[in-house]
């Protein structure tokens, strides 16, 4: 099943993607904004990942695809935690041309109707380097997320240590906002 939002489709990663994933996460631009370890990826090291996915019930990872451009980047619901009914959630948009255009509120706004709605999740929480300005502006100021707090120095990447930020949304401020800026509102 594939899920719509208003801009981007989150469906199944493909085989086919992981070429272009592994140039997103190797990217020396992206990948000093990562909260993960960054070293280089081989095309055998995408491959054998992939691999695993098919057996990993508790992590989803999610292409997110435009009409246009097709494939550009992942939407992760990880370490999915059933009984507690909570989980975290993290954004790759790897094409640079494809920023500042919405899709990753789109992105966000879609995983997270997914996650509260489908998946009956109650909670979602995420991290932020702190240097990441526009992820920390997307989750916080534009898709309702709230700073819970922060690892201090946490990650080093460019020769220092950054902040790590934690941030959080629950299911009942997901819908508030929802209901608040009309976002799901069709005009039909």
């Amino acid at each position: 099943m594939n899920v719509k939002g208003k801009k981007v489709t989150l469906r199944a990663l493909e085989r086919a993607d992981m070429e272009e994933l592994r140039s997103y996460y190797n990217d020396p631009e992206i990948a000093p904004l990562l909260g993960g370890w960054t070293i280089p990826i081989s095309s055998e090291q995408q491959n054998r990942w992939f691999d695993r996915l098919e057996f990993d019930n508790r992590n989803l990872r999610l292409a997110i695809e435009t009409e246009e451009d097709g494939f550009i980047g992942i939407s992760n619901i990880l370490n999915i935690d059933y009984r507690n009914r909570s989980a975290h959630h993290g954004i790759l948009i790897g094409k640079k041309n494809m920023r500042g255009h919405g899709y990753g509120r789109d992105t966000v706004m879609t995983t997270m109707k997914y996650a509260f709605e489908e998946l009956q999740l109650h909670r979602l929480e995420g991290d932020i380097l702190e240097h990441n300005v526009p992820s920390y502006n997307l989750f916080i100021k534009k898709c309702g997320w709230i700073e819970e707090g922060r690892k201090r120095d946490y990650a080093f990447r460019n020769n220092r240590y950054y902040d790590q930020v934690i941030v959080s949304i629950l299911k009942a401020e997901y819908e508030q906002l929802s209901q608040e800026i009309g976002y799901w509102k069709t005009d039909s």
